[in-house]
């Protein structure tokens, strides 16, 4: 019995190459003459990049470079080694200049804490066991705790102006604060422009994203350092950082405003009707019915926009303010490392590219899982 058992079973498993990895290859990447040659020469061109790599890289980079004096390397192995391996010993010296600035050495601990805890925030965000108004808190708590860090003068902390401040520590403040400043202002604006009860309102939303979105961040950037302070009362003086970040926050809004009104176009009028049914006020129906479902559309628009903007704090140089990538540049003045512009480049950009692939991943997962209930 067993043995009939055992060969119907077995009759009836779908061929090999049906399903499995096999399958997707075939199905995939060779599924044509045509396909398979493509697919052969990329793999050709990327084993080949690879084994470049590999062996510019690694084989024969050079890792670290002997001393001359206080603050001078001796690039010598460096400079024998151009264009057959890397000098990563340019990312031993900088590392820290390139991810903290010019913050005070002996305090750089504090902004390393602070991109910890950046992260730890991130990391809690993402997590939707922790949707409540609790998170609003921790977002408080820890976004305290992180100027007080940067700042100091309290608790036996050294003050560190903010002219000090520098590299990944100011692309996570400007990213972050921006926005989650930027978000609730968009849902604001955007909703205005859809407005048919209060007519200047909508004109005034209207006003602000067409004229905002007229011009490029880095004019918005210069307005925001020139002619913000004349607004101000005598004696008021925000510093640069405060100032790129308003032109940040209201950048972004503009740009978020438009992505969330065409979440809001995109909802069927019955969700509308049916809200007004209930006999729910314009707050609960925007707040409990339409505006979940507009967000639930548009994750990939706005997680598109996020990683576009956490990227373009690296304009925030023209005013002299130095994040990540401003630090990096800066970190090849050295007449000595100049020539080695490469290694910092494909190091930062590394950074940037974890940062971003992990949002586009996480936006990914949160879009699948959200699909998933809706079809339930």
């Amino acid at each position: 019995m067993s043995a009939t058992v055992s060969t119907k079973l077995e009759r009836e498993r779908p061929p090999a190459l049906t399903v499995g990895p096999a399958a997707w290859l075939r199905s995939n990447l060779f599924n044509n003459w045509w396909s398979t040659a493509v697919t052969l020469a990329l793999g050709y061109l990327l084993v080949r990049w690879v084994v470049g790599f590999v062996d510019w890289g690694i084989l024969h980079a050079v890792w670290s470079v002997p001393s001359k004096g206080p603050g001078i390397a001796d690039t010598s192995a460096c400079q024998a080694a151009k264009g057959i391996g890397a000098c990563w010993a340019i990312i031993n010296d900088k590392w820290r200049f390139i991810i903290f600035g010019r913050y005070t050495f002996d305090d750089q601990w504090r902004p390393a804490i602070s991109i910890v805890l950046f992260v730890g925030l991130y990391v809690v965000s993402a997590m939707r066991r922790f949707w409540r108004w609790e998170l609003g808190l921790i977002w408080l708590v820890t976004l305290t705790i992180i100027f007080v860090l940067m700042w100091g003068g309290v608790l036996g902390m050294e003050y560190v102006p903010q002219d000090q401040w520098g590299g990944l520590p100011i692309t996570f403040i400007l990213s972050t604060f921006g926005l989650a400043a930027a978000f609730p202002l968009a849902i604001l604006v955007a909703l205005g422009r859809r407005s048919t009860q209060l007519p200047a309102v909508r004109v005034l939303c209207v006003v602000y994203v067409e004229l905002v979105r007229g011009v490029p961040l880095i004019s918005f950037l210069f307005m925001a350092s020139t002619l913000f302070p004349l607004f101000m009362p005598v004696g008021f003086n925000p510093d640069k950082l405060l100032r790129a970040q308003i032109a940040v926050i209201l950048f972004a809004a503009a740009y978020l405003a438009e992505i969330v009104r065409g979440g809001l176009q995109a909802l069927p009028k019955g969700q509308y009707e049916a809200a007004d049914s209930l006999g729910l006020s314009y707050w609960h129906k925007m707040g409990f019915i339409i505006l979940p479902q507009a967000l639930r559309l548009v994750i990939p628009p706005l997680v598109n926009t996020f990683i576009g903007f956490f990227k373009d704090t690296s304009l925030v140089l023209i005013i002299g303010i130095y994040d990540l990538l401003s630090a990096g540049k800066i970190a090849l003045g050295e007449p000595a490392w100049q020539p080695y512009g490469t290694e910092i480049y494909l190091v930062v950009g590394g950074i940037y590219f974890v940062c971003c692939y992990t949002m586009s991943r996480y936006s990914r997962g949160l879009e699948v899982e959200f699909n998933r209930s809706i079809r339930r």
